[in-house]
């Protein structure tokens, strides 16, 4: 078998991993009571965990991907795990796909898919000091905590998953942005990665990015909330590159206009898969008494 061959289906169990991973979190994390605690429930629960050793064994897989191939094949087939996660959570939880939401979900992850490979992000200096990540980060903080401040109101739970949802792809990406300077550090002792800043942000973003996720599967479906984590993250990393790392897009003309579109596309079929799974719930809710 040809090495990019094996990337590809490496690519795609990653992604196969990761939908399974989200399917079982999101079942486990929607029985938890929103009074009760969230993480004290789910580490007693032998679902949440099988999610979790989903997403060790996806991690691994597109490691093993991004060591066999190109980073513009893996990433953008990493985004059919939203394709292989909606028929399974609506499988177990015993409701139908209907069109709309099949067309949205495929528009959002070609949109995707086309911004990583159009836009094809340069690599930076992943070694920009403290003070160049100040303002940046404060951009992306304000906004994943006006996101997660909005998904704890008393909206619809569709777009309190989104909200949700969003904060913790966006906090992913922060993570993503710091993971590569200090996985360059491990060579150079446990110390050294130990006393670096980077390090402590990554892990920092990392554990508030997995309780605002596992707080959005708790509170609506995961087909409001798994689009908005899908492209909050790769949007977050890639404006902390451009304006920290000195990454760019390798794009002008016809390119810029094709990236812009593939943003405009992802931020309406979001939008409109929440409000799609929104107008399901209420419609769900209306006709139980009848059905019983």
């Amino acid at each position: 078998m040809s090495l990019p061959l094996a990337s590809v289906l490496c690519a795609l169990v990653a992604a196969l991993l990761f939908a399974c991973a989200s399917v079982a979190q999101q079942s486990a994390a929607s029985v938890v009571p929103e009074d009760a605690g969230l993480m004290t429930s789910l580490v007693r629960s032998p679902r949440w965990w099988a999610g979790v050793a989903g997403d060790g064994g996806g991690y691994i897989m597109q490691a093993v991907a991004l060591a066999l191939g190109s980073v513009l094949v893996v990433q953008p087939l990493l985004v059919t795990a939203l394709l292989f996660a909606l028929p399974l959570s609506a499988k177990f939880s015993g409701y139908r796909l209907n069109r709309t939401t099949w067309v949205l979900a495929v528009a959002l992850a070609a949109a995707l898919a086309l911004f990583l490979v159009v836009g094809n992000p340069t690599e930076g200096n992943i070694d920009a000091p403290f003070r160049e990540w100040v303002i940046p980060l404060a951009i992306v903080g304000s906004v994943v905590a006006a996101a997660a401040l909005a998904g704890m109101t008393k909206i619809g739970p569709g777009w309190r998953a989104l909200l949700l949802g969003a904060a913790s792809g966006a906090l992913y990406g922060v993570a993503v942005a710091f993971t590569k300077y200090v996985v360059e550090l491990v060579p150079r002792g446990l110390w050294t990665v130990l006393s670096s800043w980077q390090t402590w942000s990554l892990v920092a973003a990392g554990l508030v990015g997995v309780y605002l996720q596992q707080r959005a599967f708790q509170v609506g479906p995961l087909s409001a909330s798994l689009p908005a984590l899908t492209i909050a993250e790769p949007l977050a990393a890639v404006f902390l590159g451009m304006t920290v790392l000195d990454e760019r897009l390798r794009v002008d003309g016809p390119g810029l206009i094709v990236v812009g579109c593939a943003v405009a596309v992802m931020l309406i079929a979001t939008i409109g898969l929440s409000r799609s799974q929104a107008q399901r719930t209420a419609g769900t809710a209306a006709t139980s008494p009848v059905s019983s």
